[in-house]
């Protein structure tokens, strides 16, 4: 990964916008969109983000180093070399925003992903989220560790659960779901990796890094790490008391089987 993903809000907020023709018109609807307030060079003060959309490369270079210096973060389109943050592809399900980008490789590559995307996630995904925040106070009454919370919103939305993200009726059910019965019960498993190449998880023991709130492994390498979400637990095989939550035991090939028994 050779980018931080961030969400920038910028709603009220000036954003320099130096561009011209087609393009130019992009990246104002782009700024618009979001509620930021488009202004010229001149206007750059308060300013914290600019985008540059010129033919003339010597002239791009030249505007892009004027608002660096004055402590902007530059994009320059078509020229990734120059910039200091890309814009990804968006797929909008408003409050749902997923951003797909490959650090200024392939526009092209990115925009065909997100039309796949587009394919799959149903229009009501965002009906979901906002039910979601509504609800976040009655989730905190019901299950106040949280925790215990994280385990009863992933049983939820796994495949197939009661608010799953992909199932369009997912937001009908919010309400049912909150005064049902839903299992939090802490759970343990163990990968037992035939190789150390990430590629070669099956869908069953990838989702289970995803969803851990412990990883307890020893020389795993960062490959598969990377895997499980990253504010997840490591520990290492040994240490039984740092194990919590959803806990998987990750066992290098050649690993004895008594390190998990």
């Amino acid at each position: 990964m050779k980018s931080l993903t961030l969400f920038h809000r910028i709603e009220g907020s000036r954003v320099v916008l130096v561009a011209e023709g087609a393009m130019g018109d992009a990246k104002r609807r782009l700024i618009e969109r979001a509620g930021g307030i488009p202004v010229s060079e001149a206007e750059a003060h308060g300013a914290h983000l600019a985008f540059i959309a010129v033919d003339d490369e010597s002239e791009a270079r030249k505007v892009a180093l004027r608002l660096k210096r004055l402590g902007l973060l530059v994009n320059v389109a078509d020229r990734p070399e120059l910039c200091d943050f890309t814009t990804p592809s968006l797929l909008d399900r408003d409050p749902v925003l997923i951003a797909v980008g490959t650090a200024g490789a392939s526009a092209g590559l990115a925009k065909h992903i997100r039309l796949r995307l587009e394919r799959l996630l149903p229009e009501t995904l965002g009906d979901l989220a906002a039910k979601l925040a509504r609800a976040r106070d009655a989730m905190r009454s019901r299950w106040a560790d949280g925790d215990t919370r994280r385990r009863a919103v992933d049983e939820a939305m796994r495949e197939g659960g009661m608010l799953d993200p992909f199932d369009e009726a997912s937001h009908s059910r919010v309400d049912d779901w909150l005064t049902g019965d839903t299992d939090t019960s802490v759970r343990e498993e163990t990968i037992r990796l035939r190789s150390l190449d990430p590629d070669e998880l099956t869908l069953r023991e990838a989702r289970w890094l995803g969803l851990a709130d412990t990883i307890l492994h020893d020389d795993v390498p960062a490959s598969i790490l990377a895997r499980a979400r990253a504010d997840a637990v490591r520990g290492s095989l040994a240490d039984q008391a740092s194990a919590e939550g959803f806990t998987v035991r990750l066992m290098s090939p050649g690993q004895p089987s008594s390190a998990s028994d």
